[in-house]
């Protein structure tokens, strides 16, 4: 059908059966005989035949646009089917942070390894200052962060997180169902180290309600907090992605403060001025399809 729609098209461009035969490489019995079936398959005449021209009847304008439109989409799938098929290669330098490095990027990373066999993935696992300092220096193709960026360097969202406070489960504010602010005064808490993005939010929370701490414990990763938590050792603010389990199989609680959702957003950092690879565009559209709310 494809081949007598192309055929059936140029016979309407060139208003000839002979011309059209000729740019086809055909005998213009077949350009006929081809036009014929076209004129039983639609039950309508197409053309009007005369013995120097042919004039196209409102049949075969019609069939002549929606051919026209058929034709361009053939061509275009198989373009990019072509396109797909072009075999991705070279090496991407992933930094992220490690709330986005432990949890999300994993799975992320096994789609497009399954997609672009032949691209090797260099991934860095440091906080959002880290991570940063690594772009500008152009030590990475990309970086994701929590953190604020203040850098000039070009910053895309990609996903919205949620901060939520947790302490274990004999705390004397597990069991309630929510606690003023004031009341986190004095508490024992567990931070992640000045230059992480999680840190940021934290001290941004103290400040806010002008909270003093009766001591603090430091430290480098979510799962050290989480299990300095269950522990007992204190409270802490954390990304809610990563204690899913532990709240499920109650290790440790949530605690709900009044009127407070804290809130961040995930971004998809990049250097100026740096010469894009195709393997690091399919990553980055990998990671901005990720988009949630």
């Amino acid at each position: 059908m494809l081949d007598q729609l192309k055929l059936f098209v140029t016979v309407v461009e060139q208003r000839h059966f002979s011309k059209a035969a000729k740019l086809l490489n055909v005998t213009q019995p077949n350009v006929s005989l081809q036009i014929r079936r076209l004129e039983e398959e639609f039950g309508t005449t197409l053309f009007v035949r005369s013995p120097k021209r042919v004039q196209v009847t409102d049949s075969g304008e019609l069939l002549y646009l929606k051919a026209k439109k058929i034709l361009s989409l053939y061509e275009q799938a198989k373009q990019e089917i072509e396109q797909q098929q072009v075999e991705i290669k070279g090496v991407i330098k992933i930094g992220a942070s490690f709330t986005i490095g432990e949890y999300i990027l994993p799975r992320i990373l096994a789609e497009f390894a399954n997609q672009y066999t032949e691209v090797k993935v260099e991934v860095f696992v440091g906080n959002t200052e880290e991570v940063i300092e690594k772009i500008n220096k152009h030590e990475l193709d990309i970086g994701l962060v929590e953190g604020q960026v203040n850098s000039n360097i070009r910053m895309y969202p990609f996903m919205e997180d949620e901060l939520i406070l947790i302490a274990p489960p004999n705390h004397e504010y597990a069991q309630l169902r929510s606690i003023k602010p004031e009341m986190l005064d004095e508490q024992v808490w567990i931070l992640r180290e000045k230059g992480s993005g999680t840190r940021e939010y934290c001290d941004r929370f103290f400040s806010d309600f002008s909270l003093k701490l009766q001591h603090l414990f430091i430290f480098s990763s979510s799962q050290g907090i989480k299990e300095a938590v269950s522990a007992g050792l204190g409270i802490a603010m954390i990304s809610k992605l990563t204690v899913k389990k532990e709240l499920e199989y109650k290790e440790i609680k949530q605690l709900y403060v009044q009127n407070q959702n804290v809130t961040r957003t995930f971004h998809l950092i990049e250097p100026e001025n740096l010469n894009a690879s195709k393997a690091r565009e399919l990553f980055k559209q990998a990671i901005l399809s990720q988009r949630m709310a």
